[in-house]
């Protein structure tokens, strides 16, 4: 499975970290070593399991002996996810290397073969209970038909059959949950490493020492100990949300929900328009035995069609009042009845937990109501509105569900703004309450998430508009990479890369050395001392080549602008089985490093005004700041800063027909350069008889790089409008003779950089209208 450059750089920044504290560790006593301890700090949707299944296979890689990892999570639901995704799923190319298996299903010869990685998956609850001598937990028993030690004691001395003691890891995919008894006890099996994955870094007590060794004697600093994954890199992957919008009601739940039914009724018929491959999900969020404005419990002896509980209310009216089919719709809650007064039969109802969980998902439904007791393990990409009933609204709760709904579905941005939205309608008694929500959520997206927009709807009478159509049908030609010419310099590069399948010399690592526990001697005399492996697990060429260009070149998810697209990686060379620090390996990288500047250098950004153009679609918009415009496209935008509005009212006044361009979800250009920042979206696009021009007022950060230079260059392929670029930057800028060096000369005024007779060049301009008339002066 490919990674996105941020999860790349992730991963390999857990297991570099790892290494180099594992060939000099700090010891507890002269056979027990302070683990190693890092956090992934990553909020949710940015793909944290598969950041650290990679973590562990590159922490594989640069070890002598093969390892064992013990993977936990808090939930069943969670575990059984993960244990399918590791095992049989979406990431089982990834742990190839490794045998995986349900912690219980281990045995003593799993332990003992050390010839392959060993990855095993449970909940905290299999071994989550402190007095172990008198406990229930299968994992301290001893089955004397298998072996005579529990598993817990084969875990801790985890030998292999040569008497080496294997590297044992322990990964916590839900950091937050990890209390001090768990601590306590994970620490008992003396493990090489504890990574946790967590938003926010919350140390348990039992932690404490550990953390304060590694910072007495190791120098660690607080950011150490974290692998931080930038919001703002997992928005422009497309992986979550780029908005979410909350409007607060102080009205009867059908006026709410009638209002979410209508708008997801139009997010429907988008993604219907647009053919994107799936259809928006609701949830509703109530109590579930409660009837509503009381504090006692619904009557269950009573008919279905008169019972009072939330749920009940709910269903009835989306049958009842919104003619949705009832097999689309979900009840997922501890929902009672009585025997004489049973639900109808179209009553999808599961209230069974974990027992019910696998029949709820394949059930396909599109509307879940339930009462936030839904395992932690769903989050449906798909659901992207959500209704959350009055008793449920604090904000803490909110903040519960909105990461239920923040992924984004197809992991990609669309141009219709509903479709990359999550919405939500908020029943509450009072303004204030609402006030509270908002005002918590909005700290919380400020700290974890600052990328993600938030629109807000108030109203005791329901929200108002969110979105603008606009008011005249435009198109810009389809932008791409056009990598033909990339291709001859890139298979030489290829051509040239040694085989190494019969090289016994530069496959082998050199300078790294590691020691590993050895148990030496029988009986009454057996001992226990470090030996040096000098060795690490080999990998192949090709993962070499492959995670070395993913680590440096983002493509978002779009193949055709991988560079490894361009190379015959199934060539039998690639087979080779090197070292991760050896001569052979380091080779590789830099024959990856040359790949992506030939890709770089000989591909071109074109544009073609017959290829499935992008079409201006609808706008989110908060109609507290909305400002109008005369000739926009759309009504108005609310989502303009101080210079970006001085700028669209000087537009405007051109009489020329314009739009603001969503970030993420607009109008993107492809950029030829390294990273994860490699789509430009300018902010404003403007049409003229001929031309189309797309201005972006923020050119600071991109007129110093190479790759905004080829912006200026977009090569027309075919007939149709032509786009042109023109980028803006604040203060006086200049070009030396020789077109190389970018200087700033003053501070005033504003540049605009054009392409003239071939080359770049700049115009200072005093004000707002005078930099848009010069960006549109040759197209009037």
């Amino acid at each position: 499975m490919d990674l996105f450059t941020f999860q790349a750089i992730a991963s390999a920044q857990i297991a570099e970290r790892f290494w180099q504290y594992y060939q000099d560790p700090l010891t507890v006593t002269r056979t027990k070593l302070v683990p190693f301890y890092q956090n992934l700090s990553a909020i949710t949707g940015s793909g944290k399991t598969l950041i650290l299944a990679d973590a562990v296979v590159q922490i594989r890689n640069r070890l002598s002996l093969e390892p064992i990892v013990l993977w936990l999570s808090k939930g069943r639901v969670v575990v059984w996810q993960t244990y399918a995704n590791l095992s049989t799923g979406k990431y089982a190319g990834l742990l190839g290397d490794y045998d995986i298996k349900p912690l219980l299903d281990c045995c003593p010869d799993d332990v003992e073969n050390s010839n392959r990685g060993l990855l095993l998956v449970a909940t905290v609850g299999k071994f989550n209970q402190k007095d172990k001598a008198q406990g229930d937990r299968k994992i301290f028993r001893v089955e004397l038909d298998v072996s005579n030690q529990s598993l817990w004691d084969l875990l801790k001395s985890r030998k292999d059959s040569k008497g080496l003691s294997r590297p044992f890891i322990v990964v916590y995919d839900e950091g937050h949950n990890l209390s001090n008894q768990q601590t306590e006890l994970l620490l008992e099996l003396a493990p090489d490493a504890l990574i946790v994955a967590s938003a926010t870094m919350r140390i348990p007590d039992a932690l404490a020492p550990t953390i304060e060794r590694l910072k007495q004697d190791k120098h660690w600093k607080d950011s150490d100990f974290v692998t931080a994954v930038r919001s703002s890199e997992v928005v422009a992957s497309g992986l979550i949300k780029k908005s979410i919008m909350l409007g607060g009601y102080i009205t009867p739940m059908e006026i709410a929900v009638e209002e979410m039914l209508r708008e997801m009724a139009e997010a429907t018929s988008d993604a219907s328009a647009l053919g994107v491959g799936f259809i928006p999900k609701a949830i509703y969020v109530s109590n579930t035995n409660a009837v509503d404005g009381v504090s006692i419990r619904d009557d269950m002896v009573r008919p279905f069609s008169y019972r009072m509980a939330r749920p009940i209310l709910i269903w009835l009216y989306l049958v009842e009042k919104a003619g949705i089919d009832p097999a689309q719709i979900a009840v997922y809650c501890d929902l009672k009845f009585d025997s004489k007064f049973p639900p109808p039969p179209s009553f999808n109802l599961f209230s069974g937990g974990d027992a019910d969980y696998d029949q709820f998902i394949v059930g396909g439904f599109r509307h879940i109501i339930f009462n936030l007791s839904l395992q932690e393990g769903w989050d449906d990409p798909e659901c992207c509105f959500a209704y959350i009933d009055k008793d449920m609204g604090s904000p803490d709760q909110v903040t519960q569900v909105i990461g239920r709904v923040l992924r984004q579905p197809g992991a990609q941005h669309y141009p219709p703004s509903n479709l990359n939205t999550a919405h939500f309608y908020i029943r509450t008694d009072e303004k204030r309450v609402f006030e509270e929500i908002l005002m918590d959520v909005g700290k919380k997206l400020a700290t974890d998430c600052p990328e993600i927009s938030i629109t807000v709807r108030k109203g005791v009478k329901g929200g108002d508009k969110p979105y603008k159509e606009p008011r005249k049908n435009k198109e810009v030609p389809t932008v791409s990479v056009y990598s033909q010419a990339a291709q001859e310099p890139i298979r030489k590069i290829v051509e040239r890369i040694h085989n190494y399948t019969q090289d016994k010399i530069n496959t082998v690592g050199k300078g790294s050395r590691i020691q590993i526990l050895q148990t030496i001697g029988s009986g009454k005399k057996v001992q226990e001392e470090w030996i040096d492996l000098e060795h690490s697990n080999r990998v192949t060429a090709r993962w070499i080549l492959r995670r070395e260009i993913q680590r440096l070149f983002s493509n978002h998810g779009e193949r055709q602008r991988n560079p490894i697209n361009l190379c015959d990686i199934e060539h039998p060379k690639f087979d080779a089985l090197v070292e991760y620090y050896s001569p052979a390996a380091d080779s590789i990288r830099d024959a990856a490093k040359n790949i992506i500047n030939a890709y770089i250098q000989n591909s071109e950004i074109v544009q073609n005004a017959l290829d499935h153009p992008y079409r201006v679609e609808k706008i989110a918009v908060d109609e507290n700041t909305l400002v109008r415009f005369h000739n926009s496209i759309h009504e108005g935008y609310s989502d303009l800063n101080g210079f970006e509005l001085e700028f669209a009212k000087a537009i405007d006044k051109t009489k020329r027909v314009w739009c603001r361009n969503p970030a993420q979800s607009g109008f993107g250009i492809p950029l030829l350069d390294y990273g994860d920042t490699n789509t430009f979206y300018p902010d404003f696009l403007v049409w003229t008889e001929k031309y189309i021009v797309a201005i972006d007022t923020k050119g600071d950060h991109l007129i110093t790089q190479d790759a905004a230079r080829k912006l200026f260059y977009i090569n027309k392929i075919e007939d149709g409008p032509e786009l042109i670029v023109r980028l803006v930057t604040q203060g006086e800028w200049n070009i030396t003779q020789t077109g190389e060096l970018v200087t700033v000369k003053g501070n005033s005024g504003y540049t605009v950089w054009r392409q003239k007779q071939g080359k770049l060049s700049t115009k200072h301009c005093k004000e707002a209208v005078e930099a848009v008339e010069s960006c549109l002066e040759f197209f009037n």
